[in-house]
C-alpha cells in the first residue's frame, strides 16, 4: 500500500510546532501573580488572624494564581493602631482588621462596626453596607472626608459581643464607676459615660495589661478570641451580652492605588471573597466559639453570667447621649446615624415580627424535664 501524503507541508508544521513551543512561556508570563502584602491587627494565635488567612486563600484561589495575598501578623510591618496609615502610604499593600481602630481619626469611622444597634445584628450592618446606602457613605468618609488613598470591604458579621471579664460579677451600673476599662472606638465614650475609666489597647496586650493591673476589666470579642489570648488565665469571670459592640464586622483595606491599578476581573474576586468569607466566617465561629465556650466552662472553670437588665439599659442611655454629642460636632456622624437609624426601623421591625423565638424551642428539646 501507498503511504498516505501528508496534507500539512513542512513550513506549515514547523511553523506550528514553534507556535507550541512558544506558547507556554507566553502562559507563564501572563500568570506571573500579583504579590499584595498585608498585614493583620491580630496577632498570630488569635482566630482573627486565622480569617485573615481565609480571606487571602480564598483571593488567591478564586485569582487562579493571578493574585498572591500574603499576610503577616500584627506587628511585622507596624502596630495594630498605625495600620490604616501604613495601607494608606503605600508601605502595605492591604490589611484586616476592625473600623473602631480607625475612631480617632474621624468618630464617624467607628459607626461602621462600633456604633449604636438600634436593634440590629451584625449581619443587619452588613445589609446595610449593601443594600441600604452604607457603602456610598463609607466610600465617601474614607476618601472624601478622611483624604484616605485606601479602598475598603467589610465583611464577618461578629457574634453579640461579651461585655467582658472581670475580677467579679457586675450587678448594677454603678460597679463601673473608676473602673479601668479595656474597650475601642466609640465604646470608649458609652463606658465613659458610664463611669469608666478606659484604656485603649489591641488584642495582644489585653490580657497582659490584666495581669499586671494596668486594667481592671477588659472586652475583646468572642470566646474563641478570648480563649486563645489568655482571658482565663487572668480571669474566671466573664459577663455575656453587652450593647457596647453589638453589630461589629471585620474591614479589609488595600492601597487605591494598587487596587486601582488590577483588572475589573480581580478587583471583583476581591470583593466578592469578602462575601463569601462573611459566610465562611459566621458558620466557622458557630463551630468554634460554641465548642471554646464549653471548653472554658467545664475545663477552665469560668463562671459566665447574662449582663443585668439594669446595666443593658443604662447602657442604651449612654448610647443616647454619645450619639447627641457626636452628631452635633461631627456632621458626617450624623449623616451615617441617620442612614442606620432608617434602615433599622424598617428591617428589624421586619425581622422581629418574622422571626420565631430560639429560646422557646430550645427550652422544649433540651431543657431536664420532670
Amino acid at each position: 500500500m501507498k503511504r498516505a501524503r501528508s496534507s500539512v507541508s513542512r513550513r506549515g508544521f514547523l511553523g506550528a510546532a514553534a507556535a507550541v513551543a512558544a506558547a507556554p512561556v507566553v502562559a507563564n508570563a501572563q500568570q506571573a501573580p500579583i504579590s499584595l502584602r498585608f498585614q493583620s491587627t491580630w496577632p498570630t494565635k488569635d482566630i482573627f488572624h486565622e480569617y485573615a488567612l481565609d480571606y487571602a486563600k480564598k483571593v488567591n484561589e478564586m485569582s487562579g494564581g493571578r493574585l498572591k495575598v500574603d499576610v503577616l501578623p500584627a506587628g511585622a510591618v507596624v502596630k495594630a493602631f498605625d495600620l490604616i496609615d501604613a495601607v494608606h502610604k503605600g508601605t502595605l499593600d492591604g490589611g484586616h482588621g476592625v473600623s473602631a481602630y480607625w475612631y480617632g481619626k474621624n468618630s464617624a469611622y467607628s459607626l461602621f462596626g462600633t456604633g449604636p444597634s438600634f436593634g440590629m445584628d451584625a449581619n443587619m450592618l452588613l445589609g446595610w453596607m449593601e443594600y441600604g446606602g452604607g457603602r456610598d457613605l463609607y466610600n465617601e468618609l474614607q476618601q472624601k472626608v478622611m483624604k484616605l488613598n485606601v479602598e475598603g470591604f467589610l465583611y464577618g458579621p461578629m457574634p453579640t459581643q461579651p461585655l467582658g471579664w472581670f475580677k467579679k460579677q457586675v450587678t448594677k451600673p454603678e460597679e463601673f464607676k473608676g473602673l479601668k476599662y479595656r474597650t475601642v472606638g466609640l465604646s470608649v465614650d458609652v463606658f465613659k459615660e458610664m463611669g469608666a475609666a478606659v484604656v485603649s489597647l489591641p488584642g495582644a496586650e489585653i490580657v497582659p495589661g490584666l495581669d499586671r493591673g494596668l486594667i481592671e476589666a477588659a472586652e475583646f470579642n468572642n470566646t474563641s478570641s478570648d480563649r486563645l489570648l489568655g482571658f482565663p488565665d487572668v480571669s474566671k469571670t466573664c459577663m455575656l451580652q453587652s450593647y457596647h459592640q453589638p453589630v461589629e464586622c471585620f474591614e479589609v483595606l488595600f492601597n487605591k492605588t494598587k487596587f486601582d491599578a488590577l483588572s475589573p476581573e480581580l478587583k471583583n474576586i476581591i470583593r466578592y471573597a469578602a462575601q463569601a468569607s462573611s459566610a465562611d466566617m459566621s458558620w466557622k465561629a458557630m463551630a468554634r466559639n460554641s465548642q471554646d465556650y464549653i471548653e472554658m466552662r467545664e475545663k477552665q472553670n469560668v463562671k459566665f453570667h447574662r449582663t443585668p437588665k439594669e446595666i443593658l439599659q443604662a447602657q442604651l442611655a449612654a448610647w443616647d447621649r454619645v450619639v447627641a454629642g457626636k452628631s452635633a460636632e461631627n456632621p458626617f456622624f450624623a449623616k451615617v446615624v441617620d442612614s442606620q437609624r432608617k434602615w433599622a426601623q424598617r428591617v428589624v421591625a421586619w425581622y422581629q415580627d418574622i422571626t420565631v423565638p430560639g429560646d422557646l424551642a430550645y427550652q422544649h428539646y433540651f431543657s431536664k424535664k420532670s
